[in-house]
């Protein structure tokens, strides 16, 4: 597994130990991280704690030139808020961990030029599934079914 990838399953499994849902991401400039974060929505009582979310907050404020050479990892596909977010500072690449448990709008954010990678890797999709199973009317909550 790519080492930013497991960074960003690192960020996930931590959202899982506080309580949370167990999505996670970073942001990598010059293949270094500059932000990380992970789902945070039920630790903070938030509506918009998303994992890229709570990176980018992480990551505080950059100039716009270092988002257009930035890569958004996030062990799940993003979905239409964080990819909103990821469109509006024009992050030009996202890796995503997999895309079986959820897809987001990843048709548009290729509409917009963003190039997507899909890992679909084993780990990130059964941490998904397991929480899933556990809580799914937390999951439903959390992808506003």
């Amino acid at each position: 597994m790519d080492r930013f990838l497991k960074a960003a399953l690192d960020e996930a499994r931590l959202g899982l130990s506080e309580g949370g849902i167990p999505i996670g991401s970073v942001l990598v400039i010059d293949d270094e991280i500059v932000g990380r974060g992970h789902n945070r929505r039920v630790q903070k009582g938030s509506a918009v704690l998303h994992a890229e979310t709570d990176c980018l907050e992480n990551a505080g404020r950059l100039k716009m030139g270092d988002y257009r050479r930035s890569v958004l990892y996030s062990t799940l596909s993003p979905c239409d808020m964080c990819s909103g977010t990821a469109l509006l500072y024009k992050i030009p690449r996202i890796v995503i961990g997999e895309n079986v448990t959820f897809q987001g709008p990843e048709s548009y954010l290729r509409q917009r030029g963003v190039e997507l990678v899909i890992v679909n890797d084993d780990e990130c999709i059964q941490l998904m599934r397991e929480f899933i199973a556990a809580h799914p009317d937390l999951w439903n909550e959390d992808i506003g079914e």
